[in-house]
């Protein structure tokens, strides 16, 4: 029998002692009464990005989906497995997120993968190179790009996900009604890893913008 990772073990035992021990009675309190986040957030399964991380969140704060790119597929109620989907439909129709929060990152091995569609696949099946077709069209538009560097292409692209994986939320009935109905707000969001500074989305003009933190409750 294989040895569980002992720098996991290692992990768990900090987090008992500690975090665990400080929080014991919001653990219980959420066993008792279940999960009621107010918001969901869809991230790259980068280990450098997580999002728990970066908002400094508590447990049962945040309802967090993870996946190459931080992609959202179309609505498209085929009857095939959809893991993102299925997520998105939990959150909103379950939980009734107030807020989905699209989170983009620097350095972003899907991205790159996108930007180089000619590269040989990881495997046979190839999910990777097949995941990221979602974004083909924006892809082909600025791997083509002569004037970019390969970082400025990489970047442009990483926030290109964003927008669109936003635009895909809204192809969803629950979505697309809720947030009609002022019920529901679709955010976007871009991580420097480098730097560790957060750019914002901005629904008005499509830029990102790193937002004001100061004076904010608890900073």
């Amino acid at each position: 029998m294989s040895i569980f990772p002992s720098d996991l073990l290692a992990g768990y035992a900090s987090f008992r002692q500690d975090d665990f021990t400080s929080q014991q009675a919001r653990y219980q309190d959420l066993a008792d009464k279940g999960q009621e986040p107010e918001t969901m957030i869809i991230a790259c399964c980068d280990s450098r990005a997580a999002p728990e991380t970066i908002f400094n969140a508590r447990p049962g704060e945040i309802f967090v989906t993870r996946n190459v790119a931080n992609m959202v597929p179309p609505y498209v109620p085929d009857g095939q497995l959809h893991a993102t989907s299925a997520a998105l439909e939990y959150a909103v129709q379950v939980l009734k997120v107030k807020n989905i929060v699209v989170l983009g990152h620097g350095r972003c091995g899907g991205i790159k993968a996108a930007l180089d569609p000619a590269a040989e696949p990881l495997s046979p099946g190839d999910f990777i190179g097949k995941w990221m077709e979602l974004l083909a069209p924006a892809a082909a538009s600025i791997a083509d790009n002569e004037w970019m560097t390969g970082a400025e292409r990489q970047t442009a692209l990483e926030r290109i996900s964003v927008r669109h994986a936003i635009a895909n939320l809204r192809t969803f009935p629950c979505v697309s009604i809720l947030e009609g109905k002022g019920r529901l707000g679709l955010y976007g969001a871009w991580f420097d890893i480098s730097t560790g500074e957060l750019w914002v989305l901005d629904d008005e003009t499509g830029d990102f913008k790193r937002p004001e933190t100061t004076n904010l409750p608890g900073v």
